[in-house]
């Protein structure tokens, strides 16, 4: 017995469906992908870093913004939902529904165990098609370690990992300084 046939969506089908949809999908090259929920560790994270940047970016002309917005990388057709996001200057969006952001400037993942190799690989490959992106982190929830990806002038990304509680990196985007304890406060690795 062969496979069963794999359906192809537009664009717009996606869309049409997504926004209708009371769960989050992700959307590349015709296909669509649910999205799995996350655990305790990956929310404390996510409750960490969104707390520091909103904090940071009070009356600044950037915003942080959190899982519930998609983005979208046009050149490859990527739509999804990163973790948190920061987004300078005014805000571009797919259309005037205003749920599809074009313009990101950060991009942070939480990473778990089913979806660190993606979100390191093939999802940041296809992150690096958009052109507002100047830097892209990834933090582990299953150990301290975060990596952070700057983009330089001519194009290419520098990978710098940060593993120890008192390390700190800065995001140039911001002039933010960030230490992994406090991206880590109350997550206990068994």
């Amino acid at each position: 017995m062969g496979q069963p046939a794999v359906k192809y969506y537009t664009q717009e089908e996606y869309l049409a469906f997504e926004r209708e949809s009371p769960e989050k999908h992700e959307y590349y090259k015709g296909e669509i992908f649910n999205m799995s929920g996350a655990s305790y560790e990956h929310n404390v994270i996510e409750d960490n870093l969104r707390g520091s940047l909103h904090s940071f970016l009070k009356g600044k002309p950037c915003r942080s913004l959190g899982s519930n917005l998609r983005v979208h990388a046009s050149k490859n057709t990527l739509y999804t939902y990163p973790d948190v996001l920061i987004v300078c200057g005014e805000p571009k969006f797919l259309d005037d529904t205003f749920d599809t952001l074009l313009n990101p400037s950060v991009l942070f993942e939480i990473l778990s165990p089913s979806s660190t190799n993606y979100d390191k690989g093939v999802k940041f490959e296809l992150y690096r098609d958009i052109e507002s992106l100047q830097e892209y982190v990834t933090i582990s929830s299953m150990k301290m370690h975060a990596e952070l990806y700057q983009r330089n002038n001519d194009g290419s990304w520098v990978l710098t990992e940060y593993k120890l509680p008192q390390d700190s990196f800065t995001l140039r985007t911001i002039e933010m300084k960030i230490l992994l304890s406090d991206l880590y406060d109350g997550v206990k690795f068994g």
